[in-house]
């Protein structure tokens, strides 16, 4: 837990550092505060009221009252301290894990929920917030009013304060065993809750799959077991708190009870004054009170705890693809691909085996076969999402590992058939990956991609909201604009990933043609299944089980009579013994 506590001190601005360290100053100084009105209501009972003497009555009373504000005027400011400087700390987190998850590479996200990763991001950084800004003083006050209160009922009357004092260790004892049961239990409620948050997110998210198959009842019983489970978790935790909490307070009553006895004998012997007694009547509950909180507190630091360890989890998560420190500096992207017998494999399947061939700059090259074949994997690769398990693959002549990321992707646009478009305009979708874009520039790529005549029939045109991933367009809409997008940066090397699965043979045919004259020189990637979209290319390759089964021309492949002459033959509706 220390570490915790230190990495989140580390995450604090020096000057919230500074104002966070007087904060805790002011608590312990509000502490020693508190036995100020104790020590003048002995006075006011044994000097005023006992002694009958009224004279001093007014100037106790105001005396006491000063002290009241003033304790409470600082630990409002206190407050208000420990408020900013929480907040200061969320803000840098939420920052810093952000810009982490920016720059994670596909792994990451492959082995982690978005349910949870917004867990992590909410619930469990507010844990780390509610440390800073309660718990923490919370501790001091506890330490700070036993031992103040303690060494001074002990200077007033030593045997009935160690008398008192003899009782707390039995609730160390208990708070301990409380502290062991409950923080397993915090763990495994934390995952109930993530559980949780990502039925959630993927019913969200999956809507329209959910409405399509009338899985309403389905998904609403999905997430009612989840809910349940969290609250069967948070109330395992209540019952045990529940078990707990009675124990405590029957010790700290009996610890008011043994004040009244004992003192009442101590005052008939003439050991106590009336207003000794009054001290410790109004400060037992100082020796009572931090032992009571004890159990609330570790309650809270075992939430902090568990949520604190999950934050710092994807705080300090490396990612597997980062920049080779000796990754050479490129100004310029020719276009030249080549993969060199690459493989790779995941979770012990192998996905891409010996896969070999050459794309010269300006050439294009499209890719067919299967499902599960390996297709998108190669666009992956290439743009070193994963890394290779053998072989290589050249941009350039230099291998990918030895590009600057930024400069390897930021040559490479990208449109695949799963389109995720953002919450914003047309324009800030077409131009999301080169904001210098003029409009001009965003009417000629709109175009270019076969949209613009839909995004002139939009109510706002180019400044029409499209809602998240798209909604309120079509599939083969969607597409088109996000081809637009993969223009717009003018790549060396555009990838299309089934971009006009869902677009109408003519408009693929007018897009086709647009991709062979574009205003930059650009060695193109498809991946498709319709032979109409591949057809023209310079080199077509075959994938099947990982494997590059064949490879050549349109006319090449038919020749061949494989795979692609069967798909050729399948969607021209030609019978397989009649094609040439």
């Amino acid at each position: 837990m220390l570490r915790q506590i230190r990495w989140l001190w580390e995450n604090m601005d020096k000057t919230y550092q500074r104002r966070h360290i007087v904060a805790l100053c002011i608590s312990v100084f509000t502490c020693m505060l508190l036995l100020v009105n104790p020590a003048l209501s002995r006075r006011l009972i044994d000097d005023v009221i006992v002694a009958q003497n009224p004279e001093p009555l007014m100037g106790i009373l105001l005396v006491m009252l000063a002290v009241k504000l003033g304790r409470e005027g600082l630990r409002y400011l206190m407050v208000v301290f420990l408020e900013k400087d929480s907040q200061n700390v969320i803000f840098n987190l939420r920052r810093r894990l952000f810009e982490k998850m920016q720059y994670s590479d596909m792994r990451f996200f492959d082995n982690h929920r978005a349910g949870d990763l917004m867990t992590r991001m909410s619930a469990d950084l507010d844990w780390c917030r509610h440390f800073l800004s309660y718990i923490d003083y919370r501790i001091i006050d506890a330490v700070c009013t036993f031992l103040f209160a303690g060494v001074y009922l002990f200077l007033v009357n030593w045997k009935l304060t160690l008398l008192l004092i003899a009782i707390t260790p039995v609730l160390l004892l208990i708070t301990k065993f409380f502290s062991k049961q409950v923080r397993p239990r915090f763990v495994f409620m934390r995952e109930k809750l993530s559980e949780m948050n990502t039925a959630a997110q993927e019913n969200i998210a999956g809507n329209r799959v959910v409405k399509a198959f009338a899985r309403e009842e389905y998904e609403k019983a999905r997430f009612e077991e989840k809910n349940a489970a969290f609250m069967e978790s948070h109330l395992r935790i209540n019952k045990l708190w529940l078990t707990f909490y009675p124990m405590i307070e029957l010790l700290a009553n009996g610890m008011m009870l043994v004040t009244v006895f004992v003192g009442g004998l101590f005052i008939i012997r003439g050991e106590m004054t009336p207003g000794q007694m009054a001290i410790f009547t109004g400060l037992s509950w100082a020796l009572s009170n931090p032992m009571r909180e004890l159990g609330n507190l570790i309650n809270d630091l075992q939430r902090f705890s568990t949520s604190a360890a999950k934050v710092m989890e994807l705080y300090y998560a490396r990612s597997e693809i980062v920049d080779a420190a000796d990754a050479a500096e490129h100004e310029t992207m020719q276009g030249k691909i080549e993969f060199r017998h690459v493989s790779f494999k995941t979770d012990s399947k192998q996905i891409l085996e010996d896969v070999d061939f050459t794309v010269q700059p300006g050439q294009t090259v499209a890719v067919m076969g299967p499902t599960g074949s390996g297709k998108t994997t190669l666009i992956q690769l290439l743009a070193r999402f994963y890394d290779v398990t053998d072989g290589e693959i050249l941009v350039d002549g230099c291998d990918v590992k030895q590009w600057k990321l930024k400069q390897l992707r930021g040559g490479i646009g990208t449109a695949t058939q799963d389109v995720f478009l953002f919450s914003d305009t047309v324009e800030g979708n077409v131009a999301f990956g080169n904001q210098e874009l003029t409009m001009d520039e965003v009417r000629d790529f709109s175009r270019r991609a076969a949209a613009a005549e839909f995004i002139d029939h939009l109510p706002e045109k180019y400044d029409t909201i499209i809602g998240e991933r798209g909604v309120g367009l079509s599939g083969g809409q969607r597409q088109r604009i996000a081809l637009a997008r993969a223009l717009a940066v003018k790549p060396s090397i555009l990838v299309m990933d089934d971009t006009t699965s869902a677009v109408d043979s003519e408009t693929e045919q007018y897009i086709q043609q647009q991709l062979r004259q574009l205003p930059f020189p650009c060695t193109k990637f498809i991946i498709a299944q319709r032979i109409s979209s591949m057809r023209d290319a310079d080199l077509i390759l075959v994938l099947k089980d990982g494997k590059i089964t064949e490879r050549g021309t349109h006319r090449e492949l038919l020749a061949l009579r494989g795979y692609y002459w069967q798909t050729y033959c399948l969607q021209y509706g030609i019978p397989m013994k009649e094609a040439v």
